[in-house]
C-alpha cells in the first residue's frame, strides 16, 4: 500500500466520522477503526481488524443505504492494505 492509499482511507474515514447524518455508531466505530490504523503492530493485520469491524457493521438493517455503500468503499481500500 502507498501512502496515497492510507491517506485517502484515513480521508474517508473522517468524513464519516465527521458527518452529522452518519448514525452515533457508525461514526464510534469510524474512529475506533481510524485508531487501529494509526496504532502500532502491522498495517495488514490492522487493516483486517478494520476490515472485520466494518462487514460487522455494514450488515445493520437500519443503515441507510448511503452509510451501507460509503462503509463498502473504505472495506475496499482497507482490502489494498491487505
Amino acid at each position: 500500500m502507498t501512502n496515497k492509499d492510507f491517506e485517502d482511507v484515513k480521508a474517508f474515514l473522517k468524513e464519516l466520522k465527521d458527518d452529522s447524518q452518519t448514525p452515533k455508531n457508525v461514526r464510534l466505530k469510524s474512529e475506533e477503526v481510524l485508531n487501529i490504523l494509526e496504532g502500532e503492530g502491522e498495517m495488514s493485520m490492522n487493516a483486517n481488524k478494520a476490515i472485520n469491524i466494518f462487514e460487522e457493521l455494514s450488515e445493520d438493517t437500519n443503515l441507510e443505504a448511503y452509510t451501507r455503500t460509503q462503509i463498502w468503499n473504505i472495506a475496499s481500500l482497507l482490502e489494498k492494505l491487505c
